[in-house]
């Protein structure tokens, strides 16, 4: 009888053992698991806070295939005849957002206006642009370190991904404001009903000058192109 209850002891002590094993088993693995759960979520987070970029597609309104896109918009900047003008284009959202404000053009300020193409005498399909207002689109590309454009080039070098080509434009060089180098897309979209001419920030194309430029490689007279790359992590 001793050794009957001394064995049926053992094989519950060893019952136990094995369950609490198991048990054990079973909270180690819940905590592998969501330690490499964690330290994937924190991995991504890293991936992406630290190799994305931003960029504004110029003429267009939606971003390429690799892109999110963060805003579809309107192209905004100074009017082309004020010497007190703003350089740089912005790209603008379709529902503004407003603070304070008074509904008079008075005082002193500054103002935005829209943008449009300036292509009356340009080649090919660039000249049923004219007078056509510019839309625009902010898109994020995710794993990149940099995003760059790249005047008279409409291919990206090695290890650099596209993001679009089309054509050099700025302001005209006549005209009283200043303006900026800008990558205008070589399929551009325009806004519907934006075909009066109500000026604004225009886009011209940009034609090369020999002298301090050398020609060759650079033609005289001849419309840059350009090209938008984004360097792969």
């Amino acid at each position: 009888m001793g050794q009957l209850s001394s064995a049926l002891g053992a094989y519950q002590v060893e019952a136990l053992r094995r369950e609490f094993k198991g048990f054990t088993d079973v909270i180690e693995k819940s905590m592998r698991d969501l330690k490499e759960n964690v330290e994937t979520k924190l991995r991504n987070i890293k991936d992406t806070s630290n190799s994305s970029a931003v960029y504004t597609r110029w003429g267009s309104k939606n971003c390429p295939g690799s892109a999110d896109l963060l805003l579809s918009g309107y192209v905004g900047g100074s009017l082309f005849s004020h010497t007190g003008a703003a350089v740089e284009p912005l790209c603008l959202p379709r529902n503004p957002e407003w603070g304070d404000y008074r509904d008079e053009t008075d005082g002193a300020k500054a103002y935005i206006y829209g943008a449009e193409y300036q292509t009356g005498d340009s080649a090919g399909k660039l000249i049923k642009l004219h007078d056509h207002d510019v839309p625009c689109a902010v898109c994020l590309v995710r794993n990149r370190s940099v995003v760059k454009m790249f005047p008279a080039r409409k291919t990206c070098d090695e290890g650099w991904k596209l993001e679009y080509h089309g054509y050099l434009m700025a302001g005209y060089y006549n005209h009283s404001a200043g303006s900026s180098y800008t990558c205008v897309d070589s399929d551009p979209d325009t806004l519907q009903g934006g075909h009066i001419d109500n000026n604004g920030y225009l886009f011209y194309l940009v034609e090369a000058i020999c002298g301090s430029l050398k020609c060759p490689p650079y033609v005289n007279g001849r419309e840059l192109v350009c090209v938008v790359c984004s360097l792969e992590k």
